[in-house]
C-alpha cells in the first residue's frame, strides 16, 4: 500500500483555483465541525449531499424515512424528529453543493492532500478559468456515474474526491511520467520512494474499479463512493486526452513536458 505526499513537477504559475478550492472546503468543514452539532450536520448533509434516488425523482418521503431510520439507530426518535422537516435540494443542483461537503477528518485531510500535490500542475498546463470548468465538469462527471450505478441508493455521496479524481486523470495524461514521492505501507514499517505517475495514479484507478465492481457484487450500501472515483478520473483522463490531441510535446530527461 502506498499514499502519495507530494510531486517534483515544477509549477508553472500561481495556482490561484486550487488554493481557492482548498480554502472553501476547508472553511465549510471547519463551519460544520466547529459550530454544528452532529445532527445539524448530518441535516447539512441531506440538504446538500447528491442521493441518487433523489436525482433521478424518488418520494422524497421515502428517501428522508430511509436515513431516519438509519439515524435511529444512534439517536432516539426525540433528538431526530425535527430532521423530518428536512427539504432536499434538487438532484442536479446537489450535483455541484455535495462537493464541497466532507463526512469527517480523514476524508478531508486525504482529498486536500491529492488537490494540493496533483491540481497545481494540471491548473497550471490549462490556466485558471479552464482549469475551473474542468473541476466542476468532472465533479458532475463523477455525480452522474455513481447515480447511474446505483440509482436507488437513498444515502447522501459527499466529497470532492469525484472531482479530485478528474484532476489525477489529467494529470496522468500530461505528466505520465512526473515523479511521484509516495509513503510505503509494509505491515508495520513505513519507507519512501519516488515512482512515475504513471505508476501511481494507473495503480491508484484499478484499485479504484476493482473495489467498485466488487462493491456491486457484494452488495454494499454506504462507505466510498467508488464510482464517483472512477466517472470523475474517466472524465478528466478523457478531457485532457482530447484537448491535447495533435499537440506535440517533448519529454524533457528528468520527465517533465
Amino acid at each position: 500500500m502506498f499514499f502519495p505526499y507530494k510531486d517534483d513537477n515544477p509549477r508553472i504559475l500561481i495556482p490561484y483555483v486550487t488554493y481557492g478550492l482548498l480554502v472553501v472546503n476547508i472553511l465549510i468543514f471547519a463551519y460544520q465541525t466547529f459550530l454544528l452539532d452532529p445532527l445539524a450536520q448530518y441535516t447539512m448533509t441531506l440538504r446538500y449531499g447528491m442521493i441518487p434516488a433523489n436525482f433521478w425523482g424518488g418520494e422524497t418521503q421515502t428517501i428522508l424515512q430511509h436515513n431516519l431510520d438509519t439515524l435511529s439507530r444512534y439517536y432516539p426518535q426525540s433528538a431526530i424528529a425535527s430532521l423530518g422537516t428536512v427539504k432536499f435540494l434538487p438532484g442536479i443542483v446537489t450535483m455541484f453543493t455535495s462537493p464541497f461537503l466532507h463526512a469527517g477528518w480523514m476524508h478531508i485531510l486525504g482529498n486536500m492532500l491529492f488537490l494540493y500535490v496533483f491540481a497545481d500542475n494540471v491548473e497550471g498546463s490549462m490556466g485558471h478559468v479552464r482549469f475551473a470548468l474542468f473541476y466542476i465538469l468532472t465533479a458532475l462527471a463523477a455525480g452522474l456515474l455513481h447515480a447511474a450505478v446505483l440509482p436507488s441508493n437513498m444515502e447522501p455521496v459527499v466529497g470532492a474526491s469525484g472531482a479530485i479524481s478528474g484532476v489525477l486523470g489529467g494529470y496522468l495524461v500530461r505528466y505520465p511520467r512526473a515523479r511521484i514521492h509516495v509513503l510505503v505501507f509494509i505491515v508495520f514499517f513505513i519507507t519512501t520512494t519516488r515512482l512515475p505517475a504513471v505508476v501511481v495514479l494507473g495503480l491508484w484507478f484499478l484499485y479504484q474499479t476493482i473495489s467498485g465492481l466488487v462493491s456491486l457484487q457484494v452488495q454494499m450500501s454506504g462507505g466510498i463512493a467508488w464510482f464517483e472515483h472512477i466517472g470523475g478520473f474517466i472524465a478528466g483522463f478523457s478531457y485532457m486526452a482530447i484537448s491535447t490531441r495533435g499537440r506535440k510535446f517533448r519529454f524533457r530527461d528528468d520527465g517533465y513536458f
